[in-house]
């Protein structure tokens, strides 16, 4: 049984399909074992997203996390990671599969909806950046 982070992003939470994207992981085999909406400061935004320090697109990225609230889960089964990955499809929802939560939902490479943990490394980590373990059931 493996465990990754989601976050569903500001886009997707002012649009209102908080639901809709839980019931895509939920019918997919995915449990939601912790969850909590809340609104990142540029601090944490910018320690979250570390790695992509370098990149020339980290400082509208910490914006665009900043700019609303997000929700953020930890998600629970088998092949979590990949199977999340799957059901969230390309980052830029140009090139995302019918029916993915990017081609459904997302407006942009920059406004892409969602975030999923990318290896079971990762993961670890950014399930620990938002989440104490007795929050996860």
């Amino acid at each position: 049984m493996e465990q990754t982070l989601s976050i569903i992003k500001p886009d997707a939470v002012a649009k209102g399909v908080i639901g809709k994207i839980i019931d895509r992981f939920e019918s997919n085999g995915l449990k939601v074992a912790a969850m909590k909406r809340l609104q990142l400061s540029r601090y944490d935004a910018g320690k979250f997203y570390a790695v992509h320090k370098d990149r020339p697109f980290f400082g509208e990225l910490v914006e665009f996390m900043v700019s609303g609230p997000i929700v953020a889960m930890v998600l629970e089964g088998e092949n979590a990671v990949g199977k999340n990955r799957e059901l969230m499809g390309a980052t830029n929802p140009k090139e995302a599969k019918p029916g993915t939560i990017r081609a459904d939902f997302a407006e942009s490479i920059d406004a892409n909806a969602v975030h999923g943990s990318d290896s079971l490394e990762n993961a670890h980590i950014e399930i620990n950046f938002f989440f104490a373990q007795r929050e996860i059931i």
